[in-house]
């Protein structure tokens, strides 16, 4: 029996996020350049989303590059945002047929005039679809996204549009890119690491974390259903006590 046989079907984490990690170092593994890991990490993408989306997840939210990986070589930046347009451009025929939105979150003006286009063109084609919603977190820093919230709630403090007293929890998560979304009840990074490296840091207050010692090329859908019947076993109190809980 596979983890998706064990999985509860009725109390699925509605929203999971992934750190993908381990590209550069699978591929040095094999005696081959960085480059090769990340061409093969999109296999473990398309394998990852149609297991998503097969089991009813309905948000999945991939760490695909960082604010800070703009500090690679620049061959390697070049070769990522070369493979994205192209991934895109493959793929967006699976995401029509398997009814998935497509979205992405970050400072998105920081790359490469076709990749946005290319990626602004994907979200639009697929903004119909129905099914799960797969946000890729491009150039994107938590850091960045919470001090940038931070700044337009100061901006309408300032313009007397709003009040200081009404600022609260909920009227700061308005204010970051995920807005539209609920918060990640399960967090999964490959790899090893057991580190959040700047991710969704206000948005995983209360999700559940899981770390796996796989390298992301080899991790696939029933490594996705492993986390998922892991995060079914654990409590989540949410401060309360177990005699509460239950």
């Amino acid at each position: 029996m596979g983890y998706k046989d064990k999985i509860d079907l009725t109390r699925l984490p509605e929203h999971v996020a992934i750190i993908m990690d381990g590209n550069g170092r699978w591929a040095k593994g094999k005696g081959k350049l960085r480059v090769f890991g990340h061409h093969n990490g999109v296999l473990s993408v398309r394998d990852v989303v149609e297991g998503a989306g097969e089991i009813g997840v309905k948000y999945l939210t991939l760490y695909t590059f960082s604010s800070e990986n703009w500090n690679r070589p620049s061959f390697e930046v070049t070769a990522i945002m070369e493979l994205l347009i192209s991934t895109i451009n493959k793929e967006i025929k699976k995401l029509m047929e398997n009814n998935v939105r497509l979205n992405a979150i970050g400072d998105l003006d920081m790359l490469p005039g076709k990749c946005n286009k290319e990626l602004k063109g994907a979200i639009e084609r697929t903004s119909g679809n129905t099914g799960l919603v797969l946000t890729l977190a491009l150039s994107y820093s938590s850091r960045r996204e919470m001090v940038q919230a931070t700044r337009n709630i100061a901006l309408k403090v300032k313009a007397g549009e709003l009040d200081p007293a009404d600022i609260t929890e909920e009227l700061f998560a308005q204010n970051l890119y995920t807005h539209n979304m609920p918060d990640p009840e399960l967090l999964i990074r490959t790899s090893g690491e057991h580190r959040i490296s700047n991710y969704l840091l206000w948005q995983i207050a209360y999700a559940e974390l899981y770390f796996t010692n796989k390298l992301w090329p080899d991790f696939r859908r029933d490594d996705l259903f492993e986390a998922i019947y892991d995060y079914q076993h654990r409590e989540r109190r949410f401060g309360m006590t177990s005699e509460q809980v239950n």
